[in-house]
C-alpha cells in the first residue's frame, strides 16, 4: 500500500480522469488539428507552452501558419485542415483591433492588399502599434498583391495617412464631383522601395512579438547535425539522467556574468533549440575556456550534465564546440518508461519475448517509478536490440509502456 500511496487515487478520482483521458484521446485521434488548436488557444496569453504544443502538432503531420490577416481568428482556429496563428496572440494588437480586422473581412471579404486594409479598417481602433507589429510578425505577407515586410514597415506612415486623408475626401463628398468621368479620383499610392529584410531579422521579429519562432526556426539549417549529434533537447529534459554526459545543439540567449566568492568570474545564460529553452552553467574553469566564443544569437554544440536538484533542470556545461564539429551520435540504448499500472513481472511477459526475439547493438532500460521515486534498470546484459523507428514503433504499443527513446 505504501509505494501505491505514491501515485494511486482513489476510485472517484481515478474515474473521473478516465473519462477526460477518455475524451481527450478521441478528440486527438479524430480531430487532430482542432485539438491542437484549443491547446494552443489556451495557452495563448503565456508562451511557455505553445513551442511544445506547436511541435507535437508538426510532429502529427500537422500544419500551423503564422498569423494571417484574411485568415487569422482571434484565437487559434483551423482553416481548410490547417492551424492558423490567433491574432490575440501577437503582441501589441490588441482584443479591440482583432475584433475591428475579422468584422470588417467578415463585411466585405477578404484584404486584397495592405492599401485595401488601411481603407476599410477603423485607424483609430486599428491603430499605427497594431499595423507596425501586424507588419514585423508577416500578417500581410499573404494578401493577393503582397509587398515585403521590409516595404510596408519603410511606408506604413505615410500609407496610413493616405487612407485616412481618402477616407476624409469620401466623407465629405469630393468623389461625387468626377462621379461621371473616367477621371481617376485618388492617386494610386507609390511604395518607396527598399531591400528585403533577412530571413533571420524576420525572425528575431516574430520572437519579439510572438514568443518564439514560428514562420521558421534559426536553427532549420541545423537540423541534419541535431539528428545526427545531438543526445538530449529540451522536449524531453525529464529523461535525463544525473552525472551522464549528453549533447545538445542551440542557440546562445541572455548571457550573464558574475564574481563568486573566491573573486572568479562565471556564467549563466540560456540555450535555445528547436522545442524550446534551457537555463546554462558556466562554472569559474569551464567560463575561462568559453568566455570568448559564448554570446548570444550564436549556436553551439553544449556538452554536459543535467542538473536536477532545481525546481526548472539546468544544464552544467563542459564545454562547446561548432555543430559541424560534432561527432556522430552512435545509438547504444533503448529506454522504456512503464506506466504507474506496472506492478508484477508477468506483466511484461510479451514484451520480454518480443525483446529478446530481436538482435541488434543497443542495451534496454527500464524506467519505473515506485514509491514516488523513479528507478532505471538495466533489463539485461545479453539482452541486445535495434535501434530503428519502425523498431521503437513495436515496442510503443505494448501494454504498460508510457514512452520509448534512443540514447
Amino acid at each position: 500500500m505504501v509505494p501505491f500511496a505514491g501515485y494511486g487515487f482513489n476510485k472517484s478520482h481515478a474515474a473521473a480522469y478516465s473519462v477526460v483521458a477518455y475524451r481527450t484521446g478521441y478528440l486527438k485521434a479524430n480531430f487532430p488539428a482542432e485539438f491542437i488548436a484549443a491547446n494552443l488557444t489556451n495557452e495563448i496569453t503565456s508562451t511557455d507552452k505553445i513551442p511544445q504544443y506547436i511541435a507535437e502538432g508538426r510532429k502529427m503531420g500537422l500544419s500551423i501558419d503564422p498569423p494571417d490577416v484574411n485568415r487569422s481568428a482571434k484565437v487559434f482556429d483551423v482553416v481548410d485542415g490547417r492551424i492558423v496563428y490567433g491574432l490575440l496572440g501577437i503582441k501589441g494588437l490588441g482584443e479591440a483591433a482583432s475584433e475591428e480586422i475579422i468584422k470588417q473581412r467578415e463585411k466585405d471579404g477578404i484584404f486584397t492588399s495592405f492599401i485595401n486594409f488601411l481603407e476599410r479598417v477603423d485607424l483609430h481602433t486599428v491603430n499605427k502599434k497594431a499595423v507596425e507589429v501586424m507588419i514585423k510578425t508577416g500578417c500581410f505577407d499573404n494578401l493577393p498583391e503582397p509587398q515585403p515586410r521590409s516595404v510596408l514597415f519603410a511606408n506604413f506612415e505615410k500609407a496610413m495617412a493616405y487612407a485616412d486623408n481618402k477616407k476624409a475626401d469620401l466623407q465629405y463628398g469630393q468623389a461625387s464631383l468626377f462621379g461621371d468621368t473616367d477621371e481617376k479620383v485618388f492617386v494610386d499610392f507609390v511604395y518607396e522601395q527598399v531591400p528585403d529584410w533577412d530571413s533571420m531579422y524576420k525572425l528575431e521579429l516574430e520572437k519579439e512579438l510572438i514568443g518564439f519562432y514560428l514562420s521558421g526556426h534559426p536553427l532549420d539549417d541545423y537540423k541534419p547535425i541535431i539528428n545526427k549529434a545531438s543526445t538530449l533537447d529540451t522536449s524531453n529534459l525529464n529523461r535525463a539522467q544525473p552525472k551522464k554526459k549528453y549533447t545538445i545543439v542551440g542557440m546562445i540567449t541572455d548571457v550573464r556574468t558574475i564574481i563568486t566568492k573566491k573573486n572568479q568570474p562565471m556564467a549563466f545564460a540560456k540555450l535555445s533549440d528547436l522545442n524550446g529553452e534551457i537555463n546554462l552553467t558556466f562554472f569559474p574553469k569551464t567560463w575561462e575556456k568559453l568566455a570568448s566564443k559564448i554570446t548570444p544569437d550564436t549556436v553551439w554544440g553544449i556538452t554536459g550534465e543535467i542538473d536536477t536538484t532545481r525546481e526548472d533542470p539546468s544544464f552544467n556545461v563542459d564545454d562547446a564546440v561548432r555543430p559541424e564539429e560534432l561527432a556522430e551520435h552512435v545509438t547504444s540504448q533503448i529506454h522504456i518508461s512503464l506506466s504507474p499500472g506496472f506492478t508484477e513481472e508477468q506483466q511484461l511477459f510479451e514484451l520480454r519475448e518480443f525483446l529478446f526475439a530481436a538482435s541488434g547493438n543497443c542495451f534496454v532500460y527500464f524506467h519505473m517509478a515506485i514509491g514516488g521515486k523513479t528507478y532505471v534498470v538495466n533489463a539485461s546484459k545479453q539482452l541486445t536490440v535495434p535501434s530503428s523507428d519502425d523498431f521503437i514503433a513495436r515496442i510503443s504499443d505494448f501494454p504498460y509502456v508510457e514512452s520509448v527513446w534512443k540514447e
